[in-house]
């Protein structure tokens, strides 16, 4: 294609109707089914009444052959049990030499023989002249007789107009035909009938967008696929809609937080360029400096939870605990005395990083609200082992213990942004912890004591 050329358009695929597939299928398969039927009725009535009326004729030409073996032989031949064609040919002469009624000077009906060790032949002959009108199921017995000698004796009888020209199948076929045709109409109408409920689910999801998620498929009372299906997507726009809520809200929290730091930090340089004179440099610096670690601080958490709500699996490996507790206590600098219980040999399964950075948050927390202690304390308990970290400072209210740990939440002034904290520690804790199938929780303290305690439980470690 040379430049400036049009481009071809490309017509766009035309969906294939499930409907139409479906009723198709359907069809074809009954119609096959159908058909195997027509072809096996067809076959097994033609091979009855060929049966039975051979068997007919057999019986009336045995008789006349006794008849005429005995030497009784009347002429004209009485009908025997409806057979009215019974002829007795010459061997010698290949004359009639006695018939019935119908068949009296006439020549003979068919020139059939039975083999070389056969008496017995059995054939069929159709419309000659007005010798046979109709065709007939002829059977003949090759017997000798002391007035004749050796004779040919048949009978013959009419076969029903609806086995001989197709009639039979014609009507089955037709038959299959209108039964084919109301099926697949049925078929047609029942698809569409429960196919119905997905175009309007299918119509309803079109209007869904970004500024419509409050919006929900209409559940049909059908109790079947399609009433469950209809239920799942509304489950899945309900949590779409508290993500997509939720993100707004974080995006909101996080652009606040990052705003104050950056406020101070912008008005402090300001204030140093508009006069530097009167400006004590190293204090403005450090504030700048403090300002600078708050929105480090503030990124890193927000680093921390975007690759926690990736949802990716990070390498783990055999942790003791109490020692990793220890090596968090010996690299800070707290602002309150610690005391440690930490018990050996509690070993969990958990990332090195996330787990220290959980036990970081922990102690920071603590060290930022305790009044003038912090206990840290770690143990086995049954399958679990319990971290716990208290502080002696104004605590956490039973009914905020469990909004303490949503991302940018501060309960009051004593728990406030004056404290230093983001407000996401702890929801990356908590979120660290359930990854790790372990759980983050604020318990009671006794009524006598007043501060926070949190307890973190994980699995411990197979033992090998």
């Amino acid at each position: 294609m040379r430049p400036g050329d049009a481009v071809p358009s490309v017509r766009p695929r035309r969906p294939r109707s499930l409907r139409a597939r479906t009723t198709l299928a359907a069809t074809v398969v009954i119609g096959s089914l159908l058909l195997a039927a027509v072809l096996v009725t067809g076959v097994a009535v033609h091979a009855l009444g060929t049966r039975h009326f051979v068997e007919q004729a057999a019986t009336a030409a045995r008789q006349t052959a006794v008849a005429a073996g005995a030497g009784r032989l009347p002429d004209p031949i009485p009908a025997t049990e409806g057979v009215m064609l019974i002829q007795v040919v010459s061997d010698d002469t290949g004359q009639v030499v006695a018939a019935s009624a119908p068949l009296r000077g006439k020549p003979p009906i068919t020139t059939l023989r039975p083999g070389p060790k056969d008496t017995r032949v059995d054939g069929r002959v159709c419309p000659d002249g007005d010798l046979v009108p109709d065709c007939m199921a002829v059977t003949g017995y090759d017997i000798q007789t002391p007035s004749y000698g050796g004779v040919m004796v048949y009978a013959a009888v009419a076969w029903p107009w609806t086995l001989s020209n197709g009639l039979l199948e014609a009507v089955l076929g037709g038959l299959c035909a209108v039964v084919l045709g109301l099926l697949a109409w049925g078929m047609w109408r029942a698809v569409g009938r429960a196919l119905r409920p997905v175009a309007r689910i299918e119509g309803e999801l079109a209007e869904i967008n970004a500024t419509a998620l409050d919006r929900r498929v209409p559940v049909p009372d059908t109790g079947d696929e399609i009433e469950r299906l209809a239920l799942t997507l509304n489950r899945t726009l309900d949590r779409l809609e508290r993500s997509a809520d939720q993100q707004r809200q974080f995006v909101a929290d996080a652009s606040h937080e990052l705003r104050t730091p950056l406020t101070g930090l912008r008005t402090r340089v300001e204030f140093a360029l508009a006069d530097p004179d009167d400006t004590d440099l190293p204090e403005t610096l450090r504030e700048v400096l403090g300002d600078a670690e708050r929105l480090q601080r503030i990124v890193e958490n927000l680093l921390e939870l975007a690759r926690l709500d990736t949802g990716t699996e990070s390498a783990r490996e055999p942790l003791d605990l109490g020692e990793l507790a220890a090596a968090e206590l010996a690299a800070r600098e707290p602002r309150v005395p610690v005391k440690a219980d930490l018990s050996e040999g509690v070993t969990v399964v958990a990332n090195r990083l996330q787990l220290a950075r959980v036990l970081a948050n922990l102690l920071a927390n603590a060290d930022r609200y305790a009044e003038s202690s912090v206990e840290v304390t770690v143990r086995a308990e049954g399958g679990d082992a319990v971290l716990e970290v208290r502080d002696d400072g104004p605590g956490i209210p039973p009914a905020d213990r469990e909004r303490v740990f949503e991302r940018f939440t501060r309960l009051d002034t004593a728990r406030s942004r004056g404290a230093g904290g983001s407000g996401l520690g702890l929801s990356i804790a908590r979120e660290t912890a359930d990854r790790h199938g372990g759980r983050l929780e604020a318990a009671d303290v006794p009524e006598d004591e007043q501060g926070a305690r949190l307890v973190l439980r994980l699995p411990l470690a197979p033992k090998k």
